[in-house]
């Protein structure tokens, strides 16, 4: 298992070789946050495990690991260019998760991300400021977005 800092570096890492090219833009700490959303979503609904335990908490702007965004909330709303690079222990499992979520989601800028977010029940149904429940993560995954691609 990981933790949701070494899942945010690599992130981090694997975009920040196309932003110096100017291919993309660096990552932004919102779009963090909701990349690390989806992650844990997509993991915990494949493998019935989380890929982190630091809990995603339901925020004004969508889901948010409070512990990552205090580390990068100095950049305000600039891409994060400084930050170590991940420690490469991940699975085999991990490393799909975080493919396939770099992939998909990581098209979209931040706010389209955070207004997706907002569209499903897990930041919806939980009251602001508090922990969305694994579970209730898990479920909703399964049931749209696995599901819908099997």
């Amino acid at each position: 298992m990981q933790t949701a800092d070494n899942v945010a570096r690599w992130f981090l890492s694997r975009n920040a070789a196309r932003a110096l090219s100017g291919e993309t833009d660096f990552i932004s700490n919102l779009k963090l946050q909701k990349l690390l959303y989806y992650a844990q979503g997509i993991h915990i609904a494949l493998y019935d495990r989380p890929l982190f335990l630091d809990s995603v908490e339901a925020w004004q702007y969508g889901p948010v690991v409070d512990k990552i965004y205090q580390k990068y909330k100095t950049n305000g709303s600039d891409g994060i260019k400084d930050f170590a690079p991940p420690e490469e222990n991940f699975s085999a499992e991990e490393e799909s998760t975080l493919q396939f979520v770099h992939n998909a989601f990581g098209q979209f800028s931040a706010w389209k991300l955070a207004d997706m977010t907002h569209e499903e029940s897990p930041w919806k149904d939980t009251p602001r400021n508090k922990t969305i429940p694994l579970e209730k993560i898990q479920s909703y995954f399964k049931d749209n977005y696995i599901e819908q691609t099997c």
